[in-house]
């Protein structure tokens, strides 16, 4: 028999092994911890709980009206210590519960709520949009453009901070090369995914054409330059610095991924959105 919190750990390393992104793994370790404590916390469960017996639909159920009605909250928030749990939460922790019993091939699935708007995505939905703003290219989109989009999305979604934050990186805390590859921000190295080095990669190569085209002398080493000029390029008096030679601003980076998205998807997804919300606040 293998025991609930056995399979979680090994799902956890399996999660790690398929170079899910630390963020996404640390949510459905959060989730599947709390509908554990939340069994083990029912009088008459056994405290070596089977896996299988975990996945009971009573006890996935019991556990997501538990969650919906506050009672699980770590954290207090603005809404109160026993806020309803968000939308989005509820998803999350409904696809943590459906991945988990694909890992275990137990027969119980969960209906996966409509996603919500103008909440945080679920890492899977995140990174589904993430994969197709790195292998679709609209045929109207300048290629560096779309790449360096591409390469800020899986940043968002892989550190889970605001491209304020990460306007302000230097190539030079990427870490690409490391074990683990990892960004090194204010606080530290945040570890990143196979896939999100994969983009940055691209995006450093078209960089460096970029910053060779445009400047002389020393690259500045700025993470996020312009990829054009802007409109008034051609007035001598507002002629802006080379495109390498300074960092693209924040505005322009936004612009540039709901540009993207828009033609992509045909509906606007935030690149807040794509962020993990902290999972003891939900």
């Amino acid at each position: 028999m293998t025991t609930a919190q056995a399979a979680i750990a090994d799902f956890l390393n399996v999660l790690q092994e398929r170079g899910y992104a630390f963020t996404t793994r640390r949510l459905r370790g959060h989730y599947l911890t709390e509908f554990l404590e939340h069994a083990l916390n029912t009088p008459g469960t056994p405290p070596d709980l089977a896996a299988a017996d975990l996945m009971d639909l009573e006890r996935a159920d019991a556990w997501l009206a538990a969650a919906a009605a506050g009672e699980l909250r770590k954290r207090n928030t603005l809404r109160g210590p026993a806020a309803e749990s968000s939308e989005a939460a509820q998803r999350s922790r409904t696809i943590t519960y459906n991945a988990f019993a694909a890992h275990l091939r137990t027969p119980w699935r969960l209906e996966v709520p409509a996603n919500p708007s103008g909440e945080h995505l679920d890492p899977d939905d995140a990174a589904e949009i993430i994969h197709t703003l790195a292998v679709r290219r609209p045929p109207s989109a300048n290629e560096v453009t779309w790449i360096r989009t591409a390469a800020l999305a899986s940043l968002v979604a892989a550190t889970g901070r605001t491209v304020r934050e990460l306007a302000e990186l230097d190539v030079s805390n990427l870490r690409l090369g490391d074990q683990p590859p990892v960004v090194v921000l204010e606080d530290g190295p945040s570890e990143l995914d196979a896939e999100t080095v994969s983009t940055l990669r691209r995006w450093l190569r078209q960089r460096k054409a970029l910053v060779t085209r445009t400047i002389e002398g020393t690259d500045p080493g700025y993470l996020w330059i312009p990829t054009k000029e802007p409109g008034n390029a051609n007035r001598p008096e507002e002629k802006p610095r080379p495109l390498g030679a300074r960092r693209a601003a924040v505005r322009t980076l936004h612009d540039a991924h709901r540009r993207l998205v828009l033609s992509l998807l045909g509906r606007p997804v935030r690149l807040g959105e794509l962020r993990p919300q902290d999972p003891a606040e939900q």
